[in-house]
């Protein structure tokens, strides 16, 4: 008997048409799923090797009070974190509250009044409106301090404009900012083949701009970081890839010294720097969820490989395709119709472990233009590597997948999105 089947049908409403067709799907990806075990391995090897050289021990568990002086754990987390990265320094605090609260240490660290910024991957996240000064007139924004910005969007193939960038870049531009990740575009992630032929370029210009990734959603789904291609400075999220599902909160910043320590400096104060600051009995969270981040990265990667050829046999458009190489966990889906997003997303959250029994509705999220529906039902609020899918509600009507701390569980939300969507008999 296949026991699983009955139970996807039984428990989770799951029809014998859909499940048949799940069956034939992990079939086909059979070899894909083998490909991801040699990435998954020299990541898993390469934090384990890390850890090993800083000697950790279980007294890097313990924490201490008041101002953080003399934190041997978050020390030492943050030393592995820069081996694991190939970089010269790193932060890594439970304090940073997000993914653009690491980002916007290091934009307002390392610009003056007089630089420039330029975008050469497109439009960052909406969550950075507000900070670089698209929209509105925040004091102690990029704009309100005087930072010129300027964005350079795709070719219509999707790929990096590089006479644009060739035309943009100024004797002022002094940082260069790339987003590995889609945010809600329709596009493939940018690889680190990519990035490093964007930062190749240009330091050629001028080897003194500086380049800067914003890494969410990215960590570990390549054999090699940013940092390892010449990119100067990266910040992302430990409540998504590089967390493993068990940080409770979090955000990294890894890069050359010098930089990390300027960024350390709006962390908490010039002359402080990573001195102070609490960890709050996190760190082994920390360390561990470090340690299991390759294999739950690559839980979530076969997830997302699995939801796009499953919709993308059911006629839907898909980025990126199936077969396609990826540089982030994000799965993309154009379903054309605010009805099947909003399915899509109730799906998921019926998969959920926490909350499987509420609705999902759209609402109008801070930072963005149209409202935005939001499916997550787990352990860490906000966790992007646990399964969840969002959207905005405008068109073409693109929802996007991402995460599952197991493979069992990414492939059921795509299932019961899917079955989700064809009850409606639309």
């Amino acid at each position: 008997m296949n026991y699983d089947k009955a139970i996807l049908k039984e428990a989770f409403g799951i029809s014998s048409d859909v499940l048949n067709k799940g069956e034939i799907i992990e079939e086909k990806l059979y070899d894909i799923y083998s490909n991801l075990k040699k990435i998954k391995a020299y990541n898993q090897y390469k934090v384990l090797q890390a850890m090993q050289e800083s000697n950790i021990s279980d007294q890097h568990f313990n924490w201490t009070t008041g101002y953080g002086y003399n934190d041997i754990g978050r020390d030492k987390l943050e030393e592995v974190y820069a081996k694991v990265f190939k970089s010269e320094d790193a932060i890594v605090r439970p304090t940073i509250a997000n993914g653009t609260h690491a980002l916007t240490l290091c934009l307002t660290a390392l610009l003056n009044p007089g630089d420039e910024m330029v975008a050469v991957t497109g439009k960052p996240y909406d969550t950075l409106d507000e900070l670089i000064g698209i929209h509105g007139d925040y004091r102690g924004s990029l704009k309100n301090i005087g930072v010129k910005y300027t964005q350079i969007d795709f070719l219509h193939n999707g790929e990096v404009d590089f006479s644009a960038i060739k035309k943009e870049v100024t004797e002022k531009t002094r940082l260069v900012y790339i987003q590995r990740s889609t945010g809600y575009g329709f596009r493939k992630a940018i690889d680190i083949d990519a990035i490093e032929k964007i930062v190749t370029y240009i330091k050629n210009i001028n080897p003194n701009i500086l380049c800067m990734v914003d890494n969410c959603y990215g960590e570990f789904l390549e054999i090699k970081e940013p940092t390892e291609v010449g990119v100067d400075i990266l910040a992302g999220s430990l409540i998504k890839n590089p967390g493993g599902g068990l940080a409770l909160s979090g955000g990294y910043i890894v890069g050359k010294k010098s930089l990390v320590e300027l960024v350390s400096y709006k962390l908490t104060s010039p002359g402080i720097g990573k001195e102070c600051g609490l960890t709050f009995g996190l760190t082994r969270t920390m360390f561990q969820g470090l340690f299991l981040a390759p294999h739950i990265v690559t839980e979530a990667v076969k997830g997302a490989i699995f939801c796009s050829k499953l919709f993308a046999e059911e006629g839907y458009e898909v980025k990126p395709q199936y077969n396609e190489k990826r540089s982030d966990i994000i799965q993309a889906v154009k379903l054309e119709s605010e009805e099947k997003v909003l399915a899509f997303c109730k799906g998921i959250q019926a998969a959920a472990p926490i909350d499987s029994f509420v609705t999902p509705i759209p609402w109008d999220m801070p930072g963005y233009d149209a409202p935005i529906i939001m499916a997550a039902g787990a352990f860490i609020q906000g966790s992007s590597i646990e399964l969840s899918a969002d959207a905005p509600i405008k068109p073409p009507y693109i929802v996007y997948f991402q995460g599952g701390l197991t493979y069992e569980h990414s492939k059921l939300g795509a299932l019961m999105a899917l079955q989700n969507i064809k009850n409606l008999k639309l």
